[in-house]
């Protein structure tokens, strides 16, 4: 069953998205209002997405990704200015995914200042984002959604780390600017340990 499901999944046109309950069978959704009701959700959530990206004007659109694009590659590429023009002046940072906690709400220069004192311990970070989705807009504020995967390098030791990013954004002075970024880690390979590494080398990097 399974099999068949994702063959005819595979096959299906346009935008889509899947969701699979485990330890649910065909028959409870006759038996039981639990997994009908995720499943309704699901189905709503999916149809809102795609009908508010529709919506979107070409030009937020563009922007918005632009904004994206733009604390990604300037953060591999150290210009700390194009990372804080992205971001909004306050910024919340959810990465409890990976290291647990709380999300941290602080001004974008604070974000700034532990990145540009952390990544460049690394001889090389890649953050590829992919399949960008605006999946909300409303007035002056918009939620998008993509897929990452981070490469850190140093020396040939590796840390990737892979999963999707969600974002809130709001419009400030006509331009958008990110106000919340949530990290959901779905996979690793490597060293973590990386990491520590970087934060000791950082300072000799100035």
């Amino acid at each position: 069953m399974p099999q068949g499901a994702h063959a005819f999944y595979a096959l299906l046109p346009g935008e889509k998205s899947e969701l699979w309950l485990d330890g649910i069978s065909q028959f409870d959704f006759y038996d039981r209002s639990e997994p009908v009701t995720i499943a309704a959700d699901a189905a709503a959530a999916h149809f809102t997405r795609v009908n508010a990206s529709r919506q979107i004007d070409p030009e937020d659109r563009a922007e918005i990704i632009d904004t994206i694009t733009d604390i990604a590659a300037g953060a591999d590429r150290h210009q700390w200015d194009r990372v804080r023009r992205a971001f909004a002046d306050e910024v919340t940072l959810d990465y409890t995914s990976l290291w647990g906690g709380k999300p941290i709400a602080q001004p974008a220069d604070e974000v700034i200042r532990q990145w540009s004192g952390f990544l460049p311990g690394f001889d090389e970070t890649r953050h590829l984002v992919t399949n960008h989705t605006i999946t909300g807009l409303q007035g002056e504020k918009a939620t998008a959604e993509a897929d990452f995967q981070a490469t850190h390098r140093i020396g040939t030791d590796l840390w990737v780390l892979m999963g999707h990013y969600r974002y809130e954004l709001v419009k400030v002075n006509a331009a958008w600017k990110v106000s919340a970024l949530t990290m959901i880690a779905t996979d690793e390979t490597g060293d973590r340990a990386l990491t520590q590494r970087a934060a000791e080398r950082a300072p000799k990097t100035r």
